[in-house]
């Protein structure tokens, strides 16, 4: 459905400030530019900015290119939990009405904790390329659970296997109301904590050396970007490769201090999501492509140059 510019500016400032819609502007059109157009654009900006701010936290404290929550496998458990809550209807009762995203985020810190896990067991220096590979190992795996439930879940087997993807599409303010206060309460606290992060990039001893509180402070950061990718990824599914592009962009541009990293990783990945999102609805009209697709085709090429970099810089 096409909307005039004009109309948009007039539907917005109908819902902003509670006037009534100006004649000619039907009550079908005001909603699917506020309840469809609108919320999914928001939707999209906080997802890629909860993604972004969640990679440059987890190559910053692992002090690794490649980490981010798609690599260390972060994602995939999220997914997994998140694809479990829909598919059996599991009921949290504390969480509620917010069944999903708590899935989500205990999900990942799970997902987190067994791939540390699995790492420090192989090896336990946690060389950088160990961690990566039984991130992408554990990804694997949970990717094959998934695809044996969406074979098992009959009627359920195309929203999940869609879901999978990565899409905004019937996404509403709904999910807008949960990612909002999560993103702001994590962009907050890894504020506050930008002096521990840079110090922590020099390596554990060299931050226990400065009084950096390590065991309490790497935790914590750990945990506050688990806690964005996985809530994420439980309303919108798997979206890959921002995270890990978007922080590297920033930090050619910006720096390495992280009270600049942190704020403009979050609002490049919030934008570039955003475009993406754009491509996927108007790539092939009128199919809605799965945005998780765009970021992958985008993002593929970058990891392997990312990758392939860091091993000539230790050959």
């Amino acid at each position: 459905m096409f909307v005039p510019p004009a109309n948009l500016v007039a539907i917005l400032a109908s819902r902003l400030t509670g006037s009534p819609l100006p004649e000619g502007i039907t009550a079908l059109s005001a909603g699917v530019v506020w309840n469809l157009r609108i919320a999914r654009v928001l939707l999209a900006f906080l997802a890629g900015a909860a993604l972004a701010a969640s990679g440059a936290v987890m190559q910053s404290v692992l002090r690794n290119p490649l980490a981010s929550a798609y690599t260390l496998g972060v994602s995939s458990g999220a997914s997994l939990g998140a694809g479990l809550v829909m598919l059996a209807g599991v009921s949290i009762p504390i969480a509620g009405a917010f069944a999903l995203p708590f899935a989500g985020f205990a999900s990942s810190l799970l997902a987190m904790a067994i791939v540390m896990g699995i790492s420090r067991a192989i090896d336990p220096r946690l060389d950088n390329d160990t961690i990566i590979l039984a991130g992408m190992v554990f990804s694997l795996f949970v990717s094959a659970i998934l695809t044996l439930l969406s074979a098992l879940s009959g009627q359920e087997m195309s929203r999940l296997m869609y879901w999978q993807m990565g899409s905004f599409a019937l996404r509403g303010w709904e999910a807008v109301a949960v990612l909002a206060p999560v993103l702001a309460c994590a962009l907050a606290a890894l504020m506050a904590l930008s002096r521990e992060l840079d110090i922590l990039t020099f390596g554990e001893d060299e931050a226990a050396s400065i009084g950096v509180p390590v065991r309490a402070v790497k935790p914590a950061l750990v945990a506050v970007a688990s806690a964005l990718a996985g809530c994420t990824i439980a309303f919108t599914g798997v979206i890959g490769f921002l995270d890990l592009a978007v922080p590297h962009a920033v930090r050619q541009v910006f720096g390495p201090s992280h009270r600049r990293v942190i704020p403009f990783s979050a609002l490049a990945g919030g934008t570039l999501m955003v475009v993406a999102d754009l491509i996927a609805r108007t790539m092939i009209p009128p199919l809605d492509l799965p945005v998780g697709a765009v970021t992958a085709i985008l993002g593929a090429p970058f990891f392997a140059w990312v990758f392939f970099r860091s091993r000539r810089g230790r050959a």
